[in-house]
């Protein structure tokens, strides 16, 4: 079997020049081959800078496109052909959008071999823990607080027992962020786990460990991304000093940052995202740094059906893969909201891992024609 096309398609609602939001736009592969299997995949990062990625020409060794390092490739040497990405753009992706773009065709390559062996992916990522998996919902915030808690109470009535929200309003001023958290906590109960992501808009350990302070009563479950990753001495001091779990890591590429996190930063939960920190391959070198420090991982995912479903299948086959984020946009990209067929099925605050070859989803062509940027 050989590689014969990698497909990128950049899709987006609103135009161009108008502003897009959090799953709103998304980058999808497909990667043909000669035996008639195409692979989905996903890179959760700039549309445009990944399509360029993938579809440069060479310019010299360290600078190829991904495209042309694929062609008449066989797509089963998953490993290989990861390495071969790696080095071979070496001046343009060994961290950031290079890493999300070999994300999105690694998936995809998964996807191919799990069709070809006629098995779903967790069966070929060594076997199924579990049937279901646990979702938390994440929204986010917006100005009016009762919007907020109508949104919050939703959720519960759907079944979930965990949400977070994040980006929106939080962040941006303490007492809002205050505010915010005791009505939602005050709106859904004590049961329900509760989590906020302040998208490292609290930009320092004195102010985060103050704020931490601040919502103590309202017992959070954890607090994610309070500091950009690059503030190691930051993180340190609050793995020390506050109540709270403390999570992050869905902007960091390859084991080599998640090495760095794990060991410098001490997380108690770390959170790459599959369709960035480099796809399947890496995510399970992740997964292992991750059991090494003791430490529990829980994958970012706020965007299509083809990152939850790569994802699902992920935790599925990973020992303790027992908690997955659930994007509650309303956009038509978004989860099971229209992009994909036959999407992972949400019921009562729960995922079910599905028993369909390779990823088990498809592609809505209707929407990728009425959405693709060309």
């Amino acid at each position: 079997m050989k590689i014969t096309n990698v497909e990128v398609i950049h899709l987006r609602i609103p135009a161009i020049d108008e502003e897009c939001e959090w799953g709103e736009d998304a980058l999808v592969v497909r990667v043909h081959t000669d035996k008639g299997i195409t692979g989905l995949g996903e890179a959760d990062s700039s549309p445009m800078v990944i399509k360029a990625l993938i579809e440069a020409p060479n310019s010299n060794l360290y600078c190829n496109g991904l495209k042309a390092l694929l062609i008449g490739e066989n797509p089963l040497e998953i490993e290989r052909l990861w390495q071969k990405m790696y080095w071979s753009s070496n001046y343009v992706g060994r961290r950031g959008a290079g890493i999300h773009a070999i994300s999105a065709i690694d998936i995809a390559l998964w996807d191919i071999a799990a069709q070809f062996y006629d098995v779903p992916l967790h069966t070929l990522l060594g076997g199924k823990y579990r049937n279901k998996i646990k979702a938390y919902g994440t929204f986010i915030p917006v100005d009016c607080a009762q919007e907020n808690i109508n949104f919050a109470k939703n959720l519960v009535k759907k079944g979930f027992t965990s949400i977070k929200f994040g980006g929106g309003i939080m962040g941006n001023h303490p007492d809002t962020d205050y505010q915010t958290v005791k009505s939602i906590r005050e709106a859904v109960g004590n049961d329900i786990e509760l989590q906020i992501d302040l998208a490292t808009r609290w930009k320092t350990a004195s102010h985060t460990l103050a704020m931490c302070k601040r919502l103590e009563p309202f017992n959070l479950n954890w607090i994610e991304e309070p500091l950009l990753a690059d503030d190691r001495y930051g993180y340190q001091k609050l793995a020390s000093q506050v109540p709270q779990k403390i999570a992050g890591g869905e902007a960091l590429t390859t084991r080599y940052e998640f090495k760095d996190f794990l060991e410098f930063h001490q997380p108690d939960i770390v959170q790459p995202d599959i369709t960035r920190c480099g796809g399947i391959t890496e995510m399970r070198k992740i997964n292992d740094l991750a059991q090494l420090y003791g430490v529990q991982l829980i994958p970012h995912g706020f965007s299509t059906g083809i990152l939850l479903a790569a994802s699902v299948h992920f935790l599925a086959a990973t020992e303790h893969g027992t908690l997955m984020e659930y994007s509650e946009s309303p956009s038509l990209l978004a989860n099971d909201n229209g992009l994909v067929i036959d999407p992972i099925r949400f019921d009562q605050g729960y995922l079910e891992v599905p028993d369909r070859p390779g990823l088990g989803i498809a592609l809505n062509e209707q929407i990728i024609k009425r959405y693709q940027v060309i």
